[in-house]
């Protein structure tokens, strides 16, 4: 009777929501005829309509893109923000809000289209607004901020001015404006290089935060984006999921919520059906699964409201980055030192008459020289040492960085590793260790049952077994699941979504045994759930048969060794029961181990039944054994290649598994982590219990010689990253599960899995393998060795431009008192060698070589020895080339002092371009092995020689130098040219290591 009045209760209900619905309708339409009628200014005689026609649209209700939804989307969002439970009360509860929302319980929503883009028009789409990220102009003026593009700014615009007042507009601009253009040029350059480096990381940051969310739509269960998450939607939500929206329980077991990225508090809350049934976005599931009703998304929710007015800074600053602006600073303060040293002696110099000009005359003759020219003679000395100041500052270390890191963050997104912390592109390629789980990332993650014992015998498929064998598998694995089975039609395959092992064990049982997953829902009644626990490793349930008995069962699932603990009897196949005994136990613990050296995850079930009362937690003793499943999950291709490479490069690959000992070593053998023909150190394989259990000195003696860990825990494998980081290894860790993510928090380098990984996983790690394969970790080992190699070759080369320009601009200060590089030659060096170089050596793809080579590791300093036997060989060759051009120019070319100045700067650039090749290969006497490969770096170098051509040829008043002849040209190609032999007989000598 109560089901007929609530029935008819929604019938009136409806009709009244109808007839407000037309009551507003009709008055809209009025209100419309009436202002359009007073709005006719022209006094005349209103005629009455004989009749008006209304269109209330009745229909309306019925066309699924413009109906409107009974309920308010502000109530909605304060209801779960302010977790009011009178307010879900005041909708009728879970289930008539869902009515509300036009949801179905079991099915979700429609998938129509039309509908979904309605939901979104009237509730929103699951995206905060940005605050707007910075623009070009912004980055232009941070440059502005320079000091020492201030200072040049500043004696540019007092030369420009002192300059039009002594030759006039036409002539006198030279100079100064000359100066400001280079330093124009510069600032552009920089900018555009921040800017383009800015959205790069803009971009990496939205395809980071667009993580899948499986959700029921026209009754299955399938993978969206979070950004397609609409209001009504009803989500699926295992541990390590993030809630992907604001929303209330409709359906879940032992839901526990770690809420600090909303609330600060590190206690996890516990999420009901009776006083708690709020999920708020943002928050993370670390236990239970549930099934929760949408109710509001995107800035309607309390952390789209937060993210909104948060600016996410892209511009992080990697640890190799502060070392280098380190590096700079110490170099800019000896630049500084020799800045000031020349303007003292250029103006000790001028004021004693010591220097002459052109012609030969004094400069400076006392007062007989005018104001005007000594204000132009002090701006330019300024202007000459702050130059030597720019000169010796290599701003282009930081940009080499940034350059390396975004170019290569783009690369390794090619090769399905997404970069979350640029600073993990430097890290990854000092590793000596890494970690790494087994399923999914060693294995396909691809499990497939291949075995089937029952007792002591091991059952062939299409063999018999008892009907009430059968039936109390059925129960064990369809209700004690996490997965879903969906058949679309009697005659296709039927949908089944869940973990890897979960969708074997289903496929099992629907194709091996006839399982029909709803037939059996049906005649259960869930009562209680224990999930699965990764330290326990099994899970349970508490049901209640509906038919007949009424009978109460408890039924769990887990690793083999586990439930065979809890078990004192097994189930034989014609369904009788009988009790182990010692032999029995250990012979179906033998067939566990042959499973397990066949390298087969073993899943055991057991089951007890009462018809007693319920009690609130599961039993776990004097279980009976229903049967042992081995499932198979064969290695990925190319593991076995991918290790062999790790053991080359000197890194050293530890699997840790929650697997047992046998499975492990298997697994570990098939991939070439243990090798099988050689004899095991006794401690290369450990278990769990046994590495925790040992003392702080022993962990420390034996880490090295672990190769394999299994039945580990969260807090083993934490263990072992901390232990290998006391041991001074740069470690790397590979994990996709919740339970991984303190290990990858502490890792130098976390490594998260991007497919079956957890959002939690996610969150914690670096870099992201998109395609869960082991092989990309080797990718990212390659491109993060190739990431420092690049830096360290544009250091060795942009500090012999910085070393060579300084000497020789400050001995021929203090000596002659001028400079043979002027500002803006000096600025045009700078922003090719910085900026150009940069580019250039940055981009260089990685090698072969770079994985035979020794790890860098944590103590190997940042300029190596080779290093600065190159560097030092190649600026010593610059400085006495160009100082003997200094001295004797112009005696050995018989030209002025303009044109030998010009040569100086021909050849010193030229040097540049020719050491730019030697800079390719730091030990390697074949610096031309792969160029054809960069063909960036071919057209840097061409652009380079190119811009130069133009700047001494056609750009005579701007740079301040005289056109040069053919024979000219070609002693500043040989003086350029001769770094290559140099560079080649400098390899020859042999550099002591440190051990």
């Amino acid at each position: 009777m109560s089901m007929v009045q609530s029935y008819t209760s929604s019938i009136t209900c409806k009709k009244r929501w109808r007839m407000a619905l037309n009551a507003i309708s009709f008055v809209k339409a009025l209100l419309h005829v009436s202002n359009k009628a007073f709005k006719i200014r022209t006094p005349r005689l209103l005629r009455s309509f004989s009749y008006l026609a209304i269109d209330v649209e009745q229909d309306r209700l019925h066309t699924p893109h413009e109906k409107p939804f009974n309920v308010d989307p502000n109530l909605l969002s304060h209801m779960v923000r302010d977790k009011t439970l009178d307010s879900l009360t005041q909708f009728g509860g879970v289930k008539e809000l869902a009515s509300l929302l036009e949801t179905d319980v079991k099915g979700g929503v429609s998938d129509n289209k039309d509908d979904l883009d309605h939901r979104k028009r009237v509730f929103g789409v699951n995206m905060f607004t940005k605050p707007p990220s910075k623009g070009f102009l912004s980055f232009v003026l941070e440059s502005f901020k320079d000091t020492t593009i201030i200072i040049l700014l500043a004696c540019a615009l007092l030369s420009l001015g002192f300059g039009i007042k002594q030759h006039g507009w036409k002539e006198g601009w030279y100079d100064g404006g000359s100066i400001i253009l280079a330093v124009i040029l510069v600032i552009v350059v920089s900018s555009v290089s921040n800017f383009n480096q800015s959205r790069q990381f803009q971009k990496l940051s939205a395809k980071s935060e667009n993580i899948g969310v499986e959700v029921v739509r026209g009754g299955r269960r399938r993978s969206v984006s979070i950004f397609d998450v609409v209001v009504g939607d009803i989500a699926y939500l295992k541990i390590g999921d993030q809630v992907p929206a604001d929303g209330v329980l409709l359906e879940g077991y032992s839901l526990k919520v770690d809420e600090s990225s909303m609330t600060g508090e590190s206690d996890h809350v516990h999420v009901n059906a009776d006083t708690n049934p709020f999920l708020l976005s943002g928050t993370k599931i670390s236990d239970g699964f549930a099934y929760m009703l949408v109710t509001s998304v995107g800035v309607n929710t309390a952390w789209g409201e937060m993210m909104g007015s948060v600016a996410r800074e892209v511009n992080e600053e990697t640890p190799l980055q502060v070392r280098l602006n380190k590096l700079t600073s110490a170099i800019g303060k000896v630049g500084l030192l020799v800045a000031a040293l020349v303007l003292v002696v250029s103006m000790i110099r001028y004021f004693t008459g010591s220097t002459r000009d052109d012609f030969g005359n004094r400069e400076f003759v006392g007062r007989k020289t005018k104001f005007d020219d000594v204000m132009n003679a002090v701006v330019g000395i300024v202007a000459a040492a702050v130059t030597i100041v720019v000169v010796a500052i290599p701003e282009g270390l930081p940009l080499a960085v940034t350059l390396t890191l975004a170019y290569s963050m783009k690369k390794m997104m090619r090769d399905n590793a997404m970069v979350r912390r640029i600073s993990a592109c430097e890290t990854m390629g000092s590793a000596t260790t890494i970690c790494t789980d087994k399923t999914g990332t060693l294995t396909m993650n691809e499990m497939q049952v291949t075995e089937v014992w029952v007792g002591k015998e091991e059952i062939a498929e299409g063999a018999y077994l008892a009907p009430s064998l059968v039936q109390l598998l059925k129960e064990g694995i369809g209700l004690n699941t996490a997965g879903s089975v969906y058949q679309t039609q009697q005659t296709s395959p039927p949908e089944i979504s869940g973990s890897p092992t979960e969708k074997a064990l289903l496929s099992w049982a629907v194709v091996d045994l006839g399982m029909d997953i709803d037939v059996v829902k049906q005649h259960c009644e869930i009562i209680h759930v224990e999930t699965f626990n990764s330290e326990k490793k099994r899970s349970g349930i508490l049901m209640r048969e509906k038919r007949g008995s009424n009978r109460i069962v408890t039924h769990w699932k887990g690793a083999a060794e586990m439930i065979l603990g809890m078990c004192s009897s097994y189930y034989g196949r014609t369904g009788e029961i009988m009790i182990f005994n010692d032999e029995e136990r250990v012979q179906i613990e033998n067939i566990v181990k042959g499973m397990a050296t066949k390298s087969l995850r073993c899943i055991a079930f057991a089951q007890k039944s009462s018809n007693g009362k319920v009690c609130e937690k599961l039993e776990e003793t004097e279980l009976t054994l229903l049967g042992i499943l081995g499932l198979k999950d064969p290695c990925r291709p190319g593991v076995e290649a991918a290790v062999e490479s790790c053991r080359n490069a000197g890194v050293k690959i530890k699997m840790i598994t929650g697997d047992n000992v046998h499975t492990a070593k298997a697994i570990a053998s098939e991939c070439g982590i243990l090798d099988p023909t050689e004899e095991l150190d006794e401690d290369a394989v450990v278990e769990g219990f046994q590495f925790r259990n040992y003392s702080h000195e022993e962990r420390m003696e034996k880490i090295d010689r672990i190769r394999v860990m299994a039945r580990s825990s969260p807090f083993d494998k934490l263990l072992m990253v901390q232990c290998l980081k006391q041991k001074g290894n740069v470690v790397a860790v590979t994990g996709d599960g919740t339970n991984d993510a303190p290990a990858l928090k502490e890792a130098d380098i976390g490594l998260s899995m991007g497919i079956e990984g957890t959002d939690v996983a996610k969150e914690s790690s670096d870099i992201v393998i998109l395609d869960d394969n082991f092989s990309s970790v080797v990718t990212v080992i390659r491109w993060g060795r190739c990431v420092y190699r690049n830096i360290q070759k544009f250091i060795q080369f942009q500090l012999t431009v910085n070393v060579a320009a300084l000497v020789i601009n400050f001995v021929a200060a203090v000596s002659s008192g001028k400079v043979p590089l002027t500002a803006v030659q000096l600025l045009w060096v700078n922003l090719i060698m910085d900026t150009l170089g940069a580019l250039a050596l940055a981009t260089e793809e990685p090698t072969d070589d770079l994985m035979k080579m020794a790890p860098v590791g944590r103590v190997e300093p940042l300029i190596t020895r080779v290093m600065w036997r190159n560097l030092i060989s190649q600026a010593l060759y610059q400085v006495m080339v160009l100082l003997v051009l200094e001295f004797r120019g112009r005696s050995i070319f018989d030209v002025s002092e303009k044109v030998k100045n010009t040569i100086i700067f021909n050849s010193f650039v030229l040097c540049q371009v020719f050491n730019e090749f030697n800079a390719r290969e730091m030990e390697k006497k074949n610096i031309f092995k792969g160029l054809g490969k960069n063909r960036l770096f071919i057209v840097i170098v061409s652009l380079t020689v190119g811009l130069q051509l133009v700047m001494v040829e056609f750009l005579k008043k701007f740079a301040n130098t005289e056109r040069l002849t053919w024979e000219q040209w070609g002693v500043c190609v040989t003086i350029g040219a001769l770094s290559w032999p140099i560079g080649v007989l400098v390899k020859c000598i042999p550099v002591l290591r440190k051990k």
